[in-house]
């Protein structure tokens, strides 16, 4: 694995280990799926369904008791046919097979009835879907993640999030954190904790999952710098992968900045046992997929702290 940049000294901030991570509770025995999350993904425009599918496959395996993915309409038998494990929401489209302005009315009905949203898999760059994206973002008052096309939405005008009325965690790479701060992404990657701690801080209830080597998780007061990943992992769809995987876990009532924070952890585990099996070259995002439930057994089976769960948080 390459080598991180090296990390900038960040004044005021409790930097974590493993060992401080979050641990999910023992499935007790009478449990039900209701216990474990709705998760709400957006995602998709024509050619890319691939995107919901692997995010959604991410979050299923990552334990979210219910999974529904909200895609255009005429991607809705493509998705159905790939996904039986989840479910599929048709949403209005425009001429180009991307979601519609007019689609937000529709996804936030459906959201109420959800516990988390994560919005932006492949969904593409038209100015209608980027509305949309907005108009989510301003209005949805649930954990909200935004993950690739829905981050290129907020491009130069990042202070948008200030009307977030939920917790919000942005899944960036370092190109799309360059865009919403005005730096390069050889800018970002000089400071990469500095860029995404000071940005989170702009903003309540804000935190950063930073892509790449060294992928790291920051907050105002938080800070945790993932060592787990390699490679391999460079392939189209492994973002989408991690963003199931993280909004699985606020399905299952870790908050925002755990949720990234473990979610990275386990989906650079589930990419370690991935290329052991079939080598860095061949490695695709499926193969976290198919890695994930090892990758959860190996962090449960090798942890002795006890679980808990994050403060303020009240059941669904």
């Amino acid at each position: 694995m390459r080598p991180a940049p090296a990390p900038h000294t960040i004044a005021g901030v409790n930097r974590l280990e493993v060992r401080d991570l979050p641990r999910l509770p023992k499935r007790r025995p009478d449990a039900h799926k209701g216990d474990f999350g709705h998760v709400f993904i957006i995602a998709g425009s024509r050619g890319m369904a691939g995107a919901g599918c692997l995010a959604a496959m991410g979050a299923l395996r990552s334990g979210a008791g219910l999974v529904t993915v909200g895609c255009p309409e005429s991607l809705y038998p493509i998705m159905a046919g790939k996904l039986t494990e989840a479910m599929t929401l048709p949403l209005p489209e425009t001429s180009g097979g991307a979601l519609a302005e007019r689609a937000l009315e529709p996804a936030l009905k459906f959201a109420e009835k959800c516990t988390v949203v994560a919005v932006g898999p492949g969904l593409g760059q038209g100015e209608e879907t980027a509305a949309f994206v907005r108009g989510l973002a301003e209005r949805v008052d649930h954990v909200l993640i935004v993950d690739a096309d829905g981050l290129n939405a907020f491009s130069g005008r990042a202070k948008d999030f200030a009307g977030r009325k939920g917790p919000t965690l942005i899944t960036p790479h370092p190109g799309e954190m360059g865009r919403l701060v005005g730096k390069t992404a050889a800018e970002v990657q000089m400071n990469r904790e500095g860029v995404a701690a000071e940005f989170a801080a702009r903003f309540e209830a804000f935190a950063v999952l930073l892509k790449g080597a060294g992928t790291l998780v920051a907050e105002k007061d938080r800070l945790f710098v993932n060592a787990t990943g390699n490679p391999g992992m460079a392939t189209g769809g492994s973002g989408d992968v991690l963003t199931g995987v993280s909004a699985a876990l606020v399905g299952q009532r870790l908050d925002h900045f755990e949720a990234g924070a473990l979610g990275a952890h386990i989906h650079g585990l589930a990419g370690d046992l991935a290329a052991r099996r079939f080598g860095q070259i061949s490695m695709i995002a499926g193969d976290l997929v198919e890695s994930l439930p090892a990758a959860f057994e190996n962090y449960r089976t090798t942890s002795v702290l006890p679980a808990r769960r994050p403060a303020n948080r009240k059941p669904e």
